[in-house]
């Protein structure tokens, strides 16, 4: 598969690692670079070997957001066709939220703008120490876009996405940490390789058990303890019906690690 400006990696069993790899422009999200991650999602999407998928820039910089120039590329333009090419754009990028497997953001550097609804599209969020973001679409003259005003809410609480985004200022690591945005911070001369870890760790775990977990948690949770139940009344013995459920009773018996198939 070709791919510019970005790559995909497997450095573990069953966990992908997607690079947005143009450290020039502090990864900022190209249409080239944009087509490309549309076709590395795809694949993962109907990859049954990947457990985890690992999202992260290359260089000093996870992503900068939309590449400005683009932005700004059309003055002319009307507002329906700028709303066209605005909403493909978003899509393209929230693809990830259509894989099933558990998604982690590792926020190497600056997570921007769209950078950092990027990361928010993700189910888990992890931090290099110094690492900064924030959602400064105002500063531009924007709205915010990419899903902004519903993941950052949804992340963080109302009055702080109301904080950031009104403001437009940016965070970091311990702030980031407090207020939810990300759940570690890790430092950065390790980084990466702990990301993999936490990554490996979650593909280790059984992959059916796994995804409907992540399914429950989606959109913040359930509405109410009520629907919880019903959902857990039906999925926990779906993984009961599971052989993984025997091998991972048989682990703990046996004093070892599970080796879980998806069966």
């Amino acid at each position: 598969m070709e791919l510019t400006d970005l790559r995909l990696e497997r450095p573990r069993d069953g966990v992908a690692l997607l690079v947005l790899d143009d450290p020039d422009r502090r990864n900022a999200m190209s249409p080239e670079m944009t087509d490309s991650w549309v076709r590395a999602v795809d694949a993962l999407v109907g990859d049954p070997t990947v457990r985890c998928v690992v999202v992260t820039g290359e260089g000093s910089a996870f992503t900068s957001g939309g590449n400005t120039s683009w932005l700004a590329s059309e003055p002319d333009a009307s507002v329906d066709e700028l709303r066209t090419r605005m909403i493909a754009f978003y899509r393209a990028w929230l693809a990830i939220r259509r894989l099933e497997v558990p998604t982690i953001a590792a926020i190497n550097g600056p997570a921007i703008g769209a950078g950092l609804c990027l990361a928010l599209a993700c189910d888990l969020r992890l931090a290099a120490r110094g690492a900064r973001m924030g959602a400064p679409f105002v500063k531009l003259g924007l709205h915010p876009g990419m899903a902004g005003t519903f993941l950052l809410p949804d992340a963080v609480g109302a009055a702080a996405a109301r904080d950031l985004l009104l403001t437009g200022r940016l965070v970091a690591d311990e702030e980031a940490l407090g207020l939810g945005l990300v759940s570690r911070v890790l430092e950065p001369a390790t980084f990466r390789e702990e990301v993999l870890e936490v990554a490996a760790g979650i593909a280790a775990t059984a992959p059916i058990a796994s995804r409907l977990t992540k399914l429950a948690l989606a959109r913040g949770g359930h509405a109410d303890i009520e629907t919880a139940l019903q959902w857990e009344a039906l999925a926990q013995p779906v993984t009961m019906a599971t052989a993984d459920l025997q091998e991972g009773i048989r682990a703990v018996e046996e004093r070892r690690a599970p080796r879980f198939t998806g069966r």
